[in-house]
C-alpha cells in the first residue's frame, strides 16, 4: 500500500487468469488440467509501483445441485451459514452459490506467501481427476447439476476472493476407476519420446480406452424392423439400424408405405428426452414426466412408396443418466395421420403429352396415433463437445 502526496492511499492489484487449455468439457474419470496465472500488472517504471503479496491460493472442483421447488420435494436440510469471515483461511468453494454442494474434491494448495514484483507473472498448474461417482452436467426442468473449478486467493488480513471456472462433465459408465492401471512396469516405452511426452501419452490412455469402448458400442448395426399399425390395419414398415447413439450422431430411419393397407397422409418424428423425478422425491403423487423436444422431422407422404428421415443428436444435450433424485431417458416420438377411407391416386397415361394437375380431396376423414421408441444417447469425445460448449474454459478476476 502506498500513500500519495495528496494523502490518498493506493492499493495495488493482482490479476488472476485461469485457463483450461484443452477446453471446457471432460469425461468423468479423466484428468482436468488448468493453468492459473497471477500477474502484477503495474509497470516497474510507474512511480506508484510496488511489490504485491498474496498469502495463499488453492483450487478444487465442486458440483452444485439445485432442484425446482415446484417439482422436487427434498428432505429438510439444516441451515448452513454461508458467510466467510474476513479472517477465515478455509476455502468454501460453494460460498454464494445456489443449491447444495453434492460433490467436491480435496483442495490443493497452489502456493503460500507469493510475492510479485511490478510486471511479474507466475503460472501454476492445477490437475485433478474428475470424480467418477458424480452426476453429469445437466440443466433440466426439475434439477440442475453444475460443475465448477473454484480458485480461492487471499491477501493478508483480507477476505478470500473466489474465481470460478464453469465446465461440463460427461459421464460414460464403465470408465476405469482412478487411479487408472497404467501397467508402467510392463508397458513398452518409446525411446524416441522425451520422458515428459511419454508421461503425457500414458495420461491419455484411459481416455483413449473409454473412447474406443464408446465407438465400439455405438458402431454396432443391426436392422430393427417394426410394423406400424392402427386399429384399421397396417400403415407402414419402419426400419432403423441401431438404437444407441453418441452425441453429434445422426439418427436415420426409413418407412415403407407401399406395404401398408391404410393410406398415411403425414408423419412426424421427434427426438425427445424424458426427465422423471424418482417417486420418493416427487412433489405430487403421480407427477408427470417432463418431456423436452430436441428436433423434429415432418413430412407429407400420401401416395409415397417410401420415405426416410435424419435427426441429429445435438452435441450440447445430456446423455441418459440416473441419480437418486432424477432419471433422464431418450426416445423417438412418432405421430401418424392416416385416412379412414382409400384415397385414389392420380392416374397418368403412358402416352399423355400434356401436363395434368391433380387436386387433392377437399375433405378427408383421418385418424391420428403416436408411438414411442426408446433409444440410448451416450457421450462423445469431449474435445468435439467443446466446440459447441456455452463455456469458454477461461475466467479472470482482479484482487
Amino acid at each position: 500500500m502506498i500513500h500519495s502526496r495528496f494523502g490518498h492511499r493506493y492499493t495495488g492489484m493482482i490479476e488472476v487468469v485461469a485457463s483450461m487449455a484443452r477446453g471446457p468439457v471432460f469425461l468423468a474419470g479423466e484428468v482436468l488440467e488448468c493453468l492459473i496465472t497471477f500477474t502484477n500488472p503495474m509497470s516497474h517504471l510507474s512511480t506508484s509501483a510496488s511489490s504485491e503479496m498474496l498469502a495463499w491460493a488453492s483450487a478444487q472442483i465442486h458440483c452444485q445441485f439445485h432442484a425446482s421447488e415446484s417439482r422436487v420435494a427434498l428432505p429438510a436440510q439444516g441451515t448452513k451459514q454461508d458467510v466467510q469471515a474476513e479472517s477465515d483461511t478455509v476455502l468454501i468453494p460453494s460460498r454464494g452459490e445456489r443449491g447444495q454442494c453434492v460433490l467436491d474434491t480435496p483442495p490443493k494448495i497452489l502456493f503460500c506467501d507469493l510475492r510479485l514484483d511490478p510486471g511479474e507473472s507466475k503460472t501454476y498448474s492445477y490437475s485433478e481427476v474428475v470424480p467418477t461417482d458424480g452426476p453429469p452436467s445437466f440443466r433440466g426442468q426439475a434439477v440442475k447439476y453444475v460443475y465448477k473449478l473454484t480458485i480461492g486467493c487471499q491477501r493478508v488480513n483480507s477476505a478470500i476472493k473466489l474465481l470460478r471456472v464453469p465446465f461440463r462433465v460427461l459421464v460414460l459408465h464403465g470408465m476405469p476407476e482412478p487411479p487408472f492401471p497404467q501397467d508402467e512396469e510392463v508397458a513398452p516405452s518409446n525411446p524416441f519420446l522425451e520422458e515428459e511426452e511419454e508421461g503425457s501419452r500414458r495420461d491419455t490412455r484411459p481416455l483413449e480406452r473409454a473412447l474406443d469402448m464408446l465407438m465400439i458400442t455405438t458402431s454396432r448395426r443391426c436392422p430393427y424392423m417394426f410394423n406400424i399399425t392402427n386399429v384399421r390395419g397396417k400403415v407402414a414398415k419402419f426400419c432403423i439400424f441401431k438404437t444407441v447413439y453418441r452425441l453429434g450422431e445422426d439418427i436415420i430411419g426409413s418407412f415403407t408405405f407401399s406395404e401398408g393397407d391404410i393410406p398415411c397422409l403425414q408423419y412426424s418424428v421427434s427426438l425427445q428426452s424424458e426427465e422423471e423425478v424418482q417417486e420418493q422425491y416427487q412433489r405430487r403423487p403421480g407427477q408427470a414426466v417432463s418431456v423436452t423436444g430436441h428436433g423434429r422431422h415432418l413430412e407429407s407422404c400420401l401416395h409415397t412408396a417410401s420415405s426416410h428421415f435424419s435427426l441429429p443428436v445435438p452435441l450440447n444435450v445430456t446423455p441418459g443418466f440416473t441419480t437418486d433424485i432424477v432419471t433422464l431417458k431418450w426416445r423417438l416420438h412418432f405421430e401418424f395421420v392416416t385416412a379412414r377411407e382409400p384415397v385414389e391416386a392420380p392416374v397418368v397415361l403412358q402416352n399423355q403429352s400434356e401436363v395434368t394437375v391433380w387436386t387433392g380431396a377437399e375433405h378427408v376423414d383421418v385418424d391420428t396415433f403416436s408411438w414411442d421408441l426408446p433409444i440410448k444417447v451416450l457421450p462423445t469425445n469431449p474435445t468435439l463437445a467443446s466446440y459447441v460448449s456455452q463455456f469458454t474454459g477461461t475466467n479472470s478476476i482482479n484482487i
